[in-house]
């Protein structure tokens, strides 16, 4: 009986362990990708639009943030 015990004890052990490696891995993965690609909001369509030599309404900006959420 101390064996089955034991033996659940290491496992229960290991599977917390490995969530916890798992949890930071990607926790760190995710950061670095936010980092690298950053979710791009209403002001960086408006610099779009204007280094494209074009004033955008707010319909443009509206419609191109529905497009890009699709």
């Amino acid at each position: 009986m101390t064996e089955f015990w034991t033996t659940l004890m290491w496992f229960l052990s290991g599977a917390l362990v490995s969530a916890i490696v798992t949890f930071f891995l990607t926790k760190k993965h995710f950061e670095k990708e936010l980092r690298e690609h950053p979710p791009i909001d209403e002001k960086m369509v408006r610099a779009m639009f204007m280094q494209m030599g074009r004033k955008p309404s707010e319909a443009q900006i509206r419609q191109v943030m529905k497009s890009m959420k699709k």
